[in-house]
């Protein structure tokens, strides 16, 4: 340790007790009443004041690819990074802790001090919903760019709450489903990523989550959350319920729940004084809860008479500068036949599909953020390309359903009381409205809003007949042009998910017939009841739209003259908000609308044909040997189009692997079963998810686990294997600059553990230029080589001999070296 280091750890030490100091003289002034106060959230996104004591209001954020802040608005944009799984596609945590850094910044210009962020769940099966907003199969790859993010995160003094924790892995049923796992699987695959963030970021907070784990519900988890993550761990941040999570006043404080999420009206507050004074709950448990609430302000610099733990914010960071780089980092180029890519000079290129003019950028739900703008692949190329050389074709829509307006929509919502003035009113991003608690136009409040109009204008890019429809629970007045087209009420469904419950389904109302290019006046008017007695109270509801309907056959007939016509055709297949989001599960695999049709045609008329796969998991590619070029982009963020002309002309290295297995298709999928069965989800497969179960069953996905091709080749010369350490030498032999990711797999020789085949124990990046020769040194971590012992509810070291492989993927072996242990 250098002279530097030591004074840095004295410092360290001198401003944790400083920190602790005054989290007990403030906790030492408050009475009852007011600490039980303190753990409920005061509103949707903010814990309550104590000036008394100098407490400054915590304010959260949903993430995790961007901060929304506490308002469902476009008036305070947001930058939009790339999906977590293109961050984990990477596989570079010092990238993480960049767009962790960043999200600082957008987080402390909001003035929020908590980001909801990162969900560290894994892809156990290809049809986990909420897949995208989650890094991988892998929990050592998912532990690594997690550590790297909550790092980012909190060198800018802003909190994280690392989540779900844990077994929200799925969606459907996911408020009351019961996940039964077995302890070891628990140990060393599910809790495993949360265990490495945990020791090696230290994060200031976790989220519990819906879901039961064994029987238990995780807000109330006394094992998991107090033995496990505090005792074993040792955590101490504070234990934030998900949204709605916290059913139990007991059950929640003596499992370590510190706060209750979103407020007025939770578990806690006067409910939980109650328990104290009837002795139900012991008054320390609420005392310890509070100090974990205070030790997290203190951290963030909001307790008078601490120190907060940042002072100085690192430097500012470009945010659109770091989004272009992190989409192009995150593709993946699964397939590059014949050197289709890069695209040489001068070439002329047909883009198809409608994705192609409107990008999907990111995967909704909580994850949605308003950015400034974005760059879909058409804006992109036709900004990187000479005029005349892009012709652009729809080909295959791949939605026929009516989404929230947007492209072409100028709206704002207008508040009325009961006589029909108005009291508020404020801009829209899109036709959705999702106002939730006081997240309100200025001046409107529940009490005398009678009536929400979203009203504007409208500018068709087709003429044809529109459809135009509604989604939310409630009486309304469509009206278009100036005539009113329906007037009637949307009933509650038969939605399982809450969530969804309170949007509704969407439903198509009228149709008319409107001209390219000309304005026309749209109006909806919602009709707001009586929310008084409601817990929580919030208007959701949405102005739907759909485009004129051309037949199918014809549009792709029109991109295969286009293909035609063109040297090279690119592609851009996409999944929709109905197809992957928060709140449901994946039925298959597919891509929706006629988009595999398109392509065969495509590629038929032309073989240079490049498809770009916008979707954030996999989806199944029929057609993949087909084509000349297949390059994921996952949800790309606000800069994809721009990060997608830099990587296929050449500008950028196509940067990622494979951060989950790609399935050929869902009957190859080794785990399919997320739909609880009588309000179970066993998880049967026990450790074989992912990789470890394709080869387990000898499968062969359609591209494996850690696979992705650069602009280069390279060599892999030497390997030294260690006890703790791995070096690999390796050869950039190609003619460009480029970045090769090492992966360290280990394979047991004889195993009477019950172990998979293999399993990643490391990674590191190299880069080189042309010719050059550069050395990586990975760490090869205990844990790697222990298993969880359930009869003696410990690690075991498991010794013998080991095979230790430096590849490119996990089915792309280059070295092998022997370990003895």
């Amino acid at each position: 340790m250098t002279d530097a280091d030591q004074v840095h750890d004295e410092d360290q030490d001198r401003d944790d007790r400083a920190r602790e100091d005054a989290v007990e003289a403030a906790l030492g002034k408050l009475d009852l009443d007011t600490k039980a106060r303190l753990l409920a959230g005061r509103d949707m996104w903010s814990l309550p004041a104590l000036p008394g004591i100098g407490l400054g209001s915590l304010v959260m954020s949903d993430g995790p690819i961007g901060v929304r802040g506490v308002r469902w608005t476009a008036d305070d944009p947001s930058v939009a990074l790339p999906s977590p799984t293109a961050l984990a596609a990477a596989w570079d945590p010092a990238l993480a802790r960049r767009a962790g850094r960043l999200l600082a910044q957008e987080a402390r210009r909001k003035g929020v001090h908590v980001l909801l962020a990162p969900t560290v769940n894994l892809h156990r099966s290809p049809l986990g919903g909420r897949h995208f907003e989650c890094y991988s199969e892998d929990p050592c790859l998912t532990g690594a760019i997690g550590t790297g993010y909550v790092r980012g995160v909190q060198d800018g003094g802003v909190a994280t709450t690392v989540k779900h924790f844990v077994g929200n892995d799925a969606e459907t049923e996911r408020f009351t489903v019961d996940n039964v796992i077995a302890e070891r699987t628990l140990r060393e695959l599910y809790l495993a990523p949360f265990e490495a963030i945990v020791t090696g970021a230290r994060p200031w907070g976790v989220m519990t989550a819906y879901n039961r784990v064994n029987g238990t519900t995780m807000t109330e988890h006394r094992h998991l959350v107090n033995e496990v993550l505090r005792g074993e761990w040792g955590f101490d941040g504070c234990n934030v319920s998900d949204w709605m999570a916290a059913r139990s006043t007991t059950g929640d404080v003596l499992g370590g729940l510190d706060v209750a999420m979103p407020g007025p009206q939770t578990v806690y507050g006067p409910a939980l004084a109650e328990a104290v004074r009837a002795g139900e709950v012991p008054e320390s448990a609420v005392d310890g809860a509070v100090r974990n609430v205070l030790r997290l302000a203190a951290r963030v610099g909001l307790l008078e008479g601490a120190p907060a733990v940042v002072t100085e914010p690192p430097a500012p960071v470009d945010g659109q500068a770091l989004a272009r780089e992190l989409a192009a980092r995150g593709c993946v180029l699964v397939r590059n036949d014949a050197g289709a890519l890069p695209l040489d000079a001068g070439r002329t290129v047909a883009l198809i599909g409608a994705a192609a003019r409107d990008a999907r950028v990111l995967g909704g739900g909580s994850a949605t953020v308003f950015p400034e703008r974005v760059v879909s692949p058409l804006e992109g190329l036709a900004a990187a390309l000479p005029e005349g050389t892009l012709t652009c074709a729809v080909g295959a829509d791949p939605s026929g359903e009516l989404v929230p307006a947007g492209q072409g929509f100028d709206l704002r919502a207008v508040c009325r009381d009961a006589s029909g003035a108005v009291i508020g009113e404020g801009s829209l991003p899109s036709g959705q409205v999702q106002w939730i608690g006081d997240d309100l136009p200025a001046g409107a409040a529940y009490e005398t809003m009678a009536t929400i109009e979203v009203t504007g204008t409208y500018v068709p890019r087709e003429s044809g007949e529109h459809a135009f429809g509604t989604r939310g629970l409630g009486a309304f007045t469509l009206a278009v042009g100036g005539r009113t087209l329906w007037e009637g009420v949307q009933e509650t469904g038969d939605e399982a998910d809450p969530f969804e419950a309170f949007f509704g389904a969407p439903s198509e109302r009228a149709r008319t017939v409107l001209t390219e290019g000309e304005p026309v006046g749209v109006s909806l008017t919602y009709r707001v009841p009586d929310m008084s007695a409601l817990p929580l109270r919030a208007v959701l509801f949405s102005l739907l739209h759909l485009g004129p309907r051309r037949d199918a056959d014809e549009l792709i007939a029109e991109a295969v003259g286009a293909a035609r016509a063109a040297d090279t055709a690119v592609v851009v297949v996409a999944t929709t908000e109905r197809v992957e989001s928060e709140g449901f599960d994946r039925r298959d695999l597919a891509l929706p609308g006629r988009q595999d049709d398109l392509v065969r045609a495509v590629a038929a008329a032309n073989p240079n044909t490049v498809v770009v796969v916008n979707a954030g998991s996999p989806v199944e590619l029929p057609w993949r040997e087909d084509v000349a070029a297949v390059l994921l982009t996952w949800f790309p963020g606000q800069e994809g189009g721009a990060a997608l002309a830099d990587v296929l002309l050449g500008k950028a290295e196509p940067g990622g692997r494979l951060p989950t297995t790609w399935p050929a298709s869902l009957a190859d999928a080794p785990v399919t079963e997320v739909v609880p069965a009588d309000g179970r989800l066993e998880y049967r497969e026990g450790l074989f998810i992912g990789y470890r179960a394709y080869e387990a069953r000898s499968v062969a996905p359609a591209y494996p686990f850690g696979h992705g091709l650069g602009y280069t080749d390279w060599a892999y010369d030497s390997l030294e294997a260690a006890p703790d350490t791995v070096r690999v030498r390796l050869t950039n032999t190609g003619t460009r600059p480029g970045r090769e990711v090492v992966q360290v797999y280990l394979a047991p020789v004889a195993d009477r553990a019950g172990r998979p085949a293999s399993w990643l124990a490391g990674f590191a990046g190299a880069e080189a230029g042309p010719g050059e020769s550069v050395e990586v040194e990975i760490a090869l971590p205990a844990r790697a080589f222990e298993v969880w012992d359930e009869e003696e509810r410990g690690w075991r070291r498991i010794g013998g001999t080991y095979e230790v492989r430096a590849s490119r993927s996990h089915a792309d072996t280059r070295l092998t070296a022997t370990l003895d242990l």
